[in-house]
């Protein structure tokens, strides 16, 4: 007798502005996903909140900002609801959301499926939540004894009510150039870099513009010096692993939307996979990746990034945590599932460890009793 295929859920777009990223890695999945193993259910969320499915999930996965077919107003909980019922004949055993940023990575969408009891790829909703807000994250960080920038988070309306204040607040504490990022955004969209007071109050009004918390981190290595950007894949649950260490040279000034997605040919970004690190500097950077991720108690996946100062004047290199990503871009040529191919994990199967890694930990979960 056949075996039974599991039937995965691939969800979508979103309402963040990193909508299209959502749509290139779900492409890749879809592309990619053994179908000898799963049988595969395209679920699409548009710009504006709408859920679809079938023939209109796909168009909007095809490009069309306005599928004409959609669930008939039905809401994500009442899709999730039916997604849980197997006698519905629409069960399914699990979810990979690919949606990056807002409503998709921070904890939202992750409790629509714990409340609807559904299995799903990537951390619950403390992990999410916690890898979204940079200051939150920095605080776990902090408490777990691992490196970081000096770093300042100021309020909206502490920035709005007196930017002086603020802006000693901020010169008092760090040095320039600083960098001043909202806290709950990714793919390093509103963040700018700031070398001297003349270019700090635009670089806050935009970040405000973003979120009502703005996180102000120093330069690593001082005036001058360009740091190395380093990134680690992680993968597991309870024992999660590190992938060989990975760099990234930009295109750009430093890693952001634009040198991330929009430069091409010779103006992009070059990864190199593994880095030029000492076994000693390697050693250290993985381990700390596994311990930003239980830190922030995350779960399947993360992509952990580092920021590295060279030595000098006899010190050694300075090597500080920059943040986790707990739903990194997912296409087969970003740079999770590449760090997970240097190591031996292709893409394909990559995909088959972290629907095992969801399930595992839903069976986990049921293990715990939630009334009396």
């Amino acid at each position: 007798m056949a075996k039974k295929k599991l039937r995965v859920g691939i969800l979508f777009g979103g309402k963040s502005g990193e909508h299209e990223i959502s749509l290139r890695s779900a492409r890749s999945i879809l592309k990619a996903i053994d179908r000898k193993k799963y049988d595969v259910v395209e679920l699409g969320i548009t710009k504006e909140g709408r859920w679809l499915q079938s023939s209109a999930a796909q168009a909007l996965l095809g490009g069309e900002s306005q599928p004409s077919e959609d669930l008939s107003g039905e809401t994500g909980l009442t899709i999730a609801a039916a997604a849980a019922e197997p006698a519905a004949g629409t069960g399914l055993d699990v979810v990979f959301p690919v949606l990056h940023g807002t409503f998709g990575e921070d904890g939202t969408i992750q409790g629509l499926f714990e409340l609807a009891d559904i299995a799903y790829v990537g951390s619950g909703v403390l992990g999410s939540s916690a890898g979204m807000d940079k200051d939150a994250m920095k605080r776990m960080f902090f408490a777990a004894g691992l490196p970081m920038t000096p770093h300042v988070t100021l309020l909206r309306s502490e920035w709005r009510a007196d930017a002086k204040k603020s802006t000693r607040l901020i010169e008092k504490t760090l040095q320039y150039p600083v960098f001043v990022k909202p806290a709950n955004l990714g793919s390093s969209v509103g963040i700018s870099k700031v070398k001297s007071r003349a270019d700090l109050a635009v670089a806050m009004d935009l970040a405000a513009s973003f979120d009502r918390k703005i996180v102000i981190e120093q330069g690593v290595g001082g005036p001058g010096v360009k740091p190395r950007e380093l990134e680690v894949a992680v993968l597991g649950n309870d024992t999660p692993e590190a992938s060989v260490v990975g760099e990234i040279v930009p295109a750009k000034e430093f890693y952001d939307y634009e040198a991330k997605y929009e430069l091409n040919g010779a103006d992009e970004s070059v990864s190199i996979i593994p880095a030029k690190l000492t076994k000693a500097e390697e050693k250290k950077i993985r381990a700390m990746a596994i311990a930003a991720f239980r830190a922030c108690d995350c779960a399947g996946l993360a992509r952990v990034d580092f920021l590295m100062a060279p030595a000098s004047k006899g010190k050694p290199a300075e090597i500080v945590l920059n943040e986790i990503n707990t739903l990194p871009g997912f296409t087969s040529i970003s740079m999770y599932p590449k760090l997970w191919g240097a190591s031996g994990v292709n893409y394909s199967k990559l995909i088959d460890r972290l629907i095992e890694l969801a399930l595992e930990r839903h069976r986990e979960k049921q293990q715990t009793h939630f009334s009396r």
